[in-house]
């Protein structure tokens, strides 16, 4: 079976370079969806899972910052660059504040641009293959997310695909809050107050995983998230 191509978002309301740069980057092994407007990415990123977003900076209906700060809001991960005529040093530092991995002043080359691509998805990969492949130390417990297994003394408790997202998420982030809305929008998608009360069940399933070792606690900070304390 083939790999699969790479997904790219595009947003570009300059018809003739939106279609040579998706014809560019097609050619290059990529799929790309084109957008001509801020709300139709929104709509597009929405609807399909993309490896790395492409958004002019002034479209109609919704700018390019706007839309940044929407797929922020659903995906704070997914690689972002700016493509802007717009060369004011405060709307580049506006684009590195909503989070953009490069800021791309027009008129630019498509090669570099692709290059600038392939580094920032390969370092993406990388950095995920680590963090897929990482186990914790908890206490007297050990956990290994890849397994989906929680062991103490010899007794492995495998967790559910929720249960172990959110026990690797508390891990990344011992000692340390992990914030409602970031974990509710990466697992369940988004931080309705039906997906906080399904994760606050969670959170009292791994409480009862984690008791046999009073070192371990789940702390709830009130209307701000959880922190998982591991005394030493």
């Amino acid at each position: 079976m083939e790999p699969t191509k790479p997904q790219i978002l595009l947003c570009e309301d300059d018809t003739n370079l939106g279609m040579v740069l998706k014809n560019y980057l097609e050619l290059n092994d990529y799929e790309v969806t084109l957008e001509r407007d801020g709300r139709l990415g929104l709509a597009a990123f929405q609807r399909e899972k993309f490896d790395i977003c492409l958004l002019d900076v002034m479209m109609p209906n919704m700018d390019g910052f706007a839309l940044a700060e929407e797929i922020r809001d659903v995906n704070p991960d997914v690689p972002l660059f700016f493509l802007s005529a717009k060369t004011m040093k405060d709307d580049i530092i506006q684009g590195y504040k909503l989070g953009a991995d490069d800021y791309i002043t027009k008129p630019f080359d498509s090669e570099v641009l692709l290059h600038k691509i392939k580094a920032i998805l390969k370092r993406n990969e990388e950095t995920h293959r680590e963090e897929a492949n990482a186990e914790f130390d908890l206490g007297n417990y050990h956990f290994n997310p890849r397994l989906r297994e929680l062991t103490i003394a010899g007794k492995v408790q495998t967790l559910s695909p929720k249960e172990n997202e959110l026990l690797k998420m508390l891990s990344e982030y011992k000692n340390d809050l992990l914030s409602r809305e970031i974990a509710l929008k990466k697992i369940w998608g988004s931080d309705t107050y039906f997906n906080g009360r399904s994760m606050d069940v969670y959170i009292a399933k791994l409480r009862k995983y984690l008791k046999e070792d009073p070192a371990i606690e789940i702390v709830n900070i009130h209307g701000n998230g959880f922190r998982l304390v591991v005394t030493e």
